[in-house]
């Protein structure tokens, strides 16, 4: 069991802390006194299996689920929309499908305090920058799934956001649109943009991230930088880490 006490100097450098936070249904325990902490302007990478606790810690952070015990906080306080600027990319897409591909989009840029103006004409650089200008008019549900996510991916980061929460970002992409979000990533990274990543690619992983945590069952079997927790198994590769930690037999489980 990790040590998960790393704290930074300055408590001002945090952007996300999780402390002692637990969650159970009924007498099922699905994250147990998780600690972590997520430092302003690093990529910080959040893995496990399926149903490891990963979502669950993430809805607890955004507030929409109460945690059984422990305090998740946003830039020193629980959550709350308006306070800090998120963009939250879940794994699991959602927007108006019915609706036109730029009403949809300026709708969200209002949402987040964008003017009409702002959010029509940032939607439509976007959309002429992902190959999508044409669609602009198309009702969201007729795109393919990858070009519903590249829109999707345009709402999440329209208004600069502060922390960005990606689940799942490369899910149903080929290489070169792989290719181009890791640009987009590498963008955020270069503004200073604190970013959360869920992914199950551990090599992609290793690349991004400055710190990662490693969930089985709901508890952290690993936290830290990427050298530490590689040093820790001996100076495997995440991957390598990530099966020594769930074995054969705990991913076929999973994968049941």
């Amino acid at each position: 069991m990790p040590e998960q006490t790393d704290r930074t100097e300055n408590p001002e450098h945090t952007l996300v802390e999780v402390r002692g936070f637990r969650m159970a249904y009924g007498a099922t325990t699905v994250i147990d006194r998780l600690d972590f902490e997520v430092v302003r302007g690093e990529t910080f990478g959040l893995l496990g299996s399926n149903g490891s606790g990963k979502t669950t810690t993430l809805r607890a952070l955004l507030g929409l689920i109460v945690p059984t015990a422990g305090e998740l906080t946003i830039g020193g306080e629980p959550y709350r929309p308006g306070r800090v600027r998120v963009g939250y990319l879940p794994e699991e897409r959602g927007l108006y499908k019915r609706e036109p591909v730029l009403e949809v989009m300026t709708y969200f840029g209002r949402l987040k305090g964008m003017t009409a103006g702002d959010a029509d004409r940032w939607s439509r650089s976007w959309l002429e920058r992902m190959g999508l200008a044409d669609k602009a008019r198309l009702a969201l549900g007729k795109l393919s799934g990858g070009q519903q996510q590249k829109v999707q991916l345009g709402v999440t980061i329209m208004d600069d956001p502060e922390l960005l929460i990606l689940d799942e970002p490369t899910k149903g992409f080929d290489p070169v649109n792989q290719r181009l979000l890791m640009d987009i990533i590498a963008e955020q990274q270069r503004r200073g943009t604190t970013l959360v990543l869920v992914s199950h690619d551990m090599a992609q992983v290793e690349r991004l991230a400055d710190r990662v945590l490693l969930l089985k069952d709901g508890v952290a079997r690993a936290y830290g930088s990427v050298a530490d927790v590689r040093g820790e198994f001996g100076g495997k590769s995440l991957n390598e880490v990530f099966l020594e930690v769930y074995g054969t037999v705990g991913l076929e489980e999973d994968a049941a």
